[in-house]
């Protein structure tokens, strides 16, 4: 598959360490609002008196990010992706600080539209971010740098989802959120100054609007490459859902469930993403998808063996949750590697939009059967059929291989 190759302005003195560097800063930006949308709000709302029937509507904040496909190609053909990363921060920025004097236990039209735009513009930076990395990266790099990517998006997971409830209890929430504000400010400065890549794209038009579509539809084999991407991580996502009740089912106390998504979990897939993408950088994406894919897939053997013998004490809940979350950074690494490696340079926001809102489509509809299919079939069973589930991905990975440029 040819690609357009992308030419930075400053020449070719970018070293792959400094790349690393600004992918790490860019999905730290990227995953730092998302925590405080999904994490940090939530917890903020409750506890200043907010009704469940507001909170529960609260989760359709989340939409932006599964609909961002829809003006992805925006991003693509007006201006360059620094210009869209630093107006998103800078939006964001704007809509936390006017979240400040609002009163979070009688939301108005105001406190909605606040949280709104928060959301949309956090699903806008994330398009022009992978957009951006995308283009910044060769094919040869996607591998490790996804591997990076990963351990600064869980990182700003944890501090925005965990350090920021702590000190919004310490401190008081207005400062808090008038620190979150700043980070964000201190991202829009950085953002300005990325290297500026340049990338040939057609001119604006009806055509070149479908062209991104077009493009990845007329390759070769494409419906079996459109299955492995749907059935994939399908296994990953499946076993995802149940595994809280699980451990409230097993008798775990509220520490230990914070004990181990604060610490084991998060680490787990820090190291794992790390891990993969060392691997590929060692042997290529292509064996990544399967050995990593392999580990990932057996690792929901783990939770199987916890669920037949409740014997085995709190420890083995444990240890099975490090070995999910280090196998499905692992397998992450390997599958956002490909998904990147895929996308031409010139469509990339529109193209990654795209594709990982389908592979989002499988995830989502096993996840919303996870409970029905767990109360029919018990634990032990629903974690065995996560298992199969990942299985006939790898009956469509060859053909994966013609997709993967070669570096």
């Amino acid at each position: 598959m040819d690609q357009f190759t992308a030419v930075c302005d400053y020449g070719a003195t970018v070293t792959l360490n400094r790349k690393l560097v600004l992918v790490s800063l860019l999905y730290f930006a990227e995953g730092f609002p998302f925590g405080i949308i999904e994490q940090t709000l939530p917890i903020y709302f409750r506890i200043h008196g907010m009704s469940l029937t507001d909170l529960g509507l609260l989760s359709l904040v989340s939409l932006p990010y599964a609909l961002k496909f829809l003006w992805a190609p925006a991003i693509d053909f007006i201006g360059v992706r620094r210009q869209w990363i630093g107006m998103a921060q800078l939006v964001m920025a704007g809509s936390i600080f006017l979240l400040l004097p609002l009163d979070p236990s009688k939301p108005g039209f105001l406190l909605w539209c606040s949280i709104a735009t928060l959301s949309i513009f956090s699903a806008t930076q994330d398009i022009a971010i992978d957009a951006y990395t995308i283009e910044l990266l060769d094919s040869s790099e996607m591998g490790i740098a996804n591997g990076f990517r990963q351990a600064a998006y869980r990182g700003a997971l944890v501090v925005a989802g965990g350090l920021f409830v702590a000190l919004g209890g310490w401190i008081g929430w207005r400062v808090t959120y008038s620190i979150a504000a700043g980070i964000l400010l201190i991202c829009f400065v950085f953002s300005l100054k990325l290297p500026h890549v340049e990338v040939q794209r057609p001119k604006f038009s009806f055509a070149s609007l479908m062209a991104p579509a077009r493009d990845l539809l007329e390759r070769p084999q494409v419906l079996q490459v459109v299955m492995f991407i749907l059935l994939f991580k399908l296994g990953d996502m499946a076993i995802g859902p149940m595994i809280r009740p699980f451990w409230l089912h097993r008798g775990l106390s509220t520490t230990e469930i914070g004990l181990i998504t604060g610490t084991l979990g998060v680490f787990s897939s820090i190291a794992g993403g790390l891990a993969g993408g060392l691997f590929m950088a060692r042997f290529g994406i292509y064996m990544g998808l399967w050995v990593l894919g392999i580990l990932q897939s057996v690792s929901n053997l783990s939770y199987v063996l916890v669920a037949a013998y409740p014997h085995l004490g709190p420890l083995s809940v444990y240890a099975a949750s490090t070995i999910e979350s280090f196998c499905g950074g692992l397998g992450s690494a390997a599958f956002l590697a490909f998904l990147m490696s895929i996308c031409r340079k010139e469509f990339s926001a529109t193209q990654y939009a795209l594709l990982s809102a389908l592979f989002r489509m499988s995830g989502i509809i096993a996840g919303s059967l996870s409970g029905w299919a767990t109360i029919g079939i018990g634990y032990t069973s629903y974690f065995l059929l996560t298992f199969f589930f990942s299985i006939p991905a790898f009956a469509f990975i060859r053909t994966t291989r013609k997709w993967i440029p070669a570096d």
